[in-house]
């Protein structure tokens, strides 16, 4: 069920959803594998990257990566957000993210979850399904990662009512959260993805890069805003 098992825009159903290690496998394979990719722009403190499509893609890749001081974010508190609840805290800190619902949990570290987002007119909402995976690796340096990959709920009747109404757009990503030497915290993301419906591909990829790196800030503005 899992052989060849690929991180890409096209969607898995939940009975064919491959054993955590073998999707771990391939996540750590991937976000690796952006060391080697062209650089794009940066904005601010947040550098960008890309990748194109293969035949094996649904759509071209893209990457950021930014690095905090102990004082910016620790690891265990960017992990803490991140590793933990992740789709319930982007709703607080990603703005076109307006529900989210877990719909089903398959371990302590895996969970199906619903992600309604919402844009300014006219483009429509949109509902992104997807499994998320987590891991921490304790051993030096300590490293976190979360996958996100598509789900296709049409054969699970039960679980498709839960998800919100809109264009069904699908995204698959890894994220890496990592200590390094210097007391600071990498945190890297690569992502493949498609909007669904009558959108341009030209310009969602021509404002990916933007889009992304604008994620790291939205999260340290809504932490540091957090009750101490």
């Amino acid at each position: 069920m899992s052989e060849g098992f690929k991180l890409t825009i096209t969607p898995v159903k939940p009975a064919a959803i491959p054993a955590e290690e073998t999707i771990l496998g391939v996540a750590r394979s991937l976000i690796e594998s952006t060391s080697t990719w062209t650089q794009g722009k940066t904005y601010k403190n947040v550098k960008t990257y890309h990748r194109s499509k293969t035949l094996e893609d649904g759509a071209p890749w893209h990457c950021r990566v930014s690095e905090h001081t102990s004082a910016e974010v620790t690891f265990d508190q960017l992990w803490g957000k991140l590793g933990k609840d992740k789709a319930i805290n982007e709703k607080e800190f990603i703005p076109e993210v307006h529900k989210v619902t877990k719909v089903k949990e398959i371990s302590p570290t895996s969970s199906i979850w619903t992600i309604y987002y919402t844009f300014t007119p006219p483009v429509s909402p949109r509902v992104f399904t997807v499994l998320q995976v987590t891991h921490l690796e304790e051993t030096s340096p300590r490293t976190g990662i979360i996958i996100s990959i598509p789900i296709d709920l049409s054969d699970n009747k039960d679980l498709e009512k839960l998800e919100e109404k809109g264009v069904r757009g699908r995204y698959v990503s890894v994220e890496r959260i990592m200590e390094l030497e210097n007391d600071e915290t990498e945190w890297r993301m690569a992502t493949s993805s498609t909007p669904g419906g009558s959108i341009p591909s030209f310009i969602v990829e021509s404002t990916m890069a933007g889009k992304i790196s604008q994620d790291v800030p939205h999260f340290m503005k809504w932490f540091h805003g957090l009750p101490k």
